[in-house]
């Protein structure tokens, strides 16, 4: 799999190298490569062959009608973070992506941490932060997120401040019995790579979180871990499944 950077001829040398720097990619030269990250005037673009390029965009349709439309509080990532008590909450997303629930959380007064291993996905999601902190409509959102580029779980395990939750979504299991993700999103995920260690992940974000920890799945998968969860929010595809901390000292009032 073969992935390579390009820019605009416009772009300044020193924003290319920077990027390459980052990301540890090198510039595209002559040979045919399965994925591009393209620096245009404007934004960072992931270009996949035959496909349409993938980019953050908090401003976009899609992000915008979550913000205005998407049920406040009341809807079940709100919930399942606990967001109806905690005004406020501290949350850490250790799987951030492209940052979209995040968004939502940030929205809702959340302050996120953004934990991103991915190099590509952290500059794709760094750029669409950037741009979303130059617009009047939503600054005040963005700075409610914090982006890092880490392991999850090595920086989890370092001594941090404790969150009051931790949110988890790692890379849905493949079935033949659900409808597939766009093919934009089949060839992201196939880029950054599977999340065979989300298991060891919820273990360590159950002692670090204070309230609970909460999980994105399919509506019918199996338990991540086989953990057992302290109750769990249905929807026709997903379900949150919401998790005590292990640290009996810090236990959430608002479960249920």
């Amino acid at each position: 799999m073969l992935i390579a950077i390009s820019a605009d001829s416009s772009v300044p040398r020193a924003k290319i190298q920077r990027l390459i720097e980052t990301t540890g990619l090198s510039p595209c030269g002559d040979e045919q490569t399965d994925y591009r990250l393209h620096l245009s005037d404007t934004r960072l673009e992931l270009h996949m062959h035959g496909m349409q390029p993938l980019y953050v965009d908090f401003t976009a349709s899609k992000a915008r009608h979550r913000r205005l439309h998407g049920g406040g509080k009341g809807q079940m990532l709100a919930r399942a973070a606990g967001l109806r008590k905690h005004q406020k909450p501290e949350v850490i997303d250790a799987t951030a992506g492209l940052g979209c629930d995040a968004f939502v959380l940030a929205t809702l007064g959340a302050n996120v941490t953004l934990l991103e291993r991915s190099p590509i996905a952290h500059a794709l999601l760094a750029d669409g932060l950037r741009r979303a902190r130059n617009e009047p409509e939503i600054a005040t959102i963005a700075s409610r997120m914090r982006l890092i580029h880490s392991d999850a779980d090595d920086w989890l395990r370092v001594e941090q401040p404790r969150p009051d939750a931790i949110y988890l979504d790692p890379m849905f299991p493949t079935s033949g019995k659900t409808a597939q993700v766009k093919k934009e999103m089949q060839c992201f995920h196939a880029l950054i790579g599977r999340d065979d260690d989300a298991s060891r992940l919820l273990e360590t974000a159950r002692r670090l979180a204070t309230r609970r920890v909460f999980v994105k799945r399919p509506r019918h998968a199996e338990a991540l871990g086989g953990q057992t969860a302290a109750f769990s929010l249905r929807g026709k595809s997903t379900r949150f499944d919401v998790y005590l901390p292990t640290n009996p000292s810090a236990l959430d009032s608002s479960i249920p």
